[in-house]
C-alpha cells in the first residue's frame, strides 16, 4: 500500500516459511523485506522511512517531520494490534499452511503461547467483545473523518491496516462488526488504489 502511495511498480514474490533462502542474503530471516538497487530493507517502518527518503518527488506517506512521528504511533499500535489479532486466527493460519511450514509453524507457536493452537482459539467467539471495545480509539477517529491521515489515507493508515487485511486473507472469522465505523473504513481501504487489496485472495 505504501508503494501503490508513491506511486512506484514492484515485483512482489510469494513467500512461505520455510523459504529462508530467497532473503537469507537480507541478513535476517523475516517478511517484509524490500530489495532496492542491491539493497535489503527490511520491517514495514524502516521500509517506508527508506521509500520516503528515496523518493523525496513523489506522494509523502507522512506529509511532514511531525506527521512522520505520530505515524510510529500507529505503526506501534499496528504491531500491538497484530499480536491481539494473531490469538483469533492462529488455527486458521495453520491450515492454510504448505504441508512443509506446519510442523515448524506448530512447534515455535506453541512454544510462544505456552499451549496448543487450539487451545489458544478455543475460547475466541467469548474474547471477541473486548477485541472490538479495545478499538474504540479508532472507532472515534473514524466516526469524525474518512481515514486516519484525514480525508485521504497516509502511512498511519497501511500500518493499521495491514493487520485487518491479513486477517481477511487467512480467516473467515469476523473480526468487525458489520456496522462498526472501523469496518466502513477496511472497506474504504480495500478499493484504494483501484482496488490494489481487493485482489488477494481473500474471506
Amino acid at each position: 500500500m505504501a508503494l501503490a502511495h508513491k506511486g512506484l511498480e514492484v515485483e512482489t514474490i510469494p513467500w512461505r516459511f520455510s523459504d529462508k533462502e530467497l532473503i537469507a542474503s537480507s541478513g535476517q530471516a523475516k517478511v517484509p523485506a524490500l530489495l532496492h538497487h542491491g539493497k535489503w530493507i527490511c520491517d514495514s517502518w524502516t521500509i517506508a522511512n527508506y521509500l520516503e527518503e528515496q523518493f523525496p518527488g513523489h506522494p509523502s506517506l507522512f506529509t511532514s517531520a511531525e506527521g512522520r512521528a505520530l505515524s510510529f504511533l500507529y505503526s506501534s499500535l499496528g504491531d500491538f494490534q497484530g499480536g491481539q489479532i494473531v490469538r483469533f486466527l492462529l488455527l486458521d493460519i495453520y491450515h492454510h499452511l504448505a504441508e512443509q511450514d506446519k510442523e515448524y509453524f506448530r512447534t515455535s507457536r506453541e512454544q510462544r503461547f505456552g499451549m496448543t493452537l487450539e487451545e489458544v482459539v478455543k475460547h475466541r467467539e467469548a474474547q471477541l467483545p473486548a477485541f472490538r471495545e479495545s478499538l474504540f480509539p479508532l472507532r472515534a477517529v473514524l466516526k469524525k473523518q474518512a481515514f486516519f491521515g484525514g480525508e485521504s489515507p497516509l502511512y498511519a493508515d497501511y500500518a493499521l491496516f495491514g493487520q485487518f487485511q491479513w486477517a481477511r486473507c487467512i480467516s473467515d472469522f469476523e473480526l468487525l462488526a458489520s456496522d462498526d465505523p472501523v469496518a466502513h473504513w477496511r472497506t474504504r481501504m480495500l478499493n484504494a488504489f483501484g482496488g490494489l487489496a481487493l485482489k488477494a485472495p481473500a474471506y
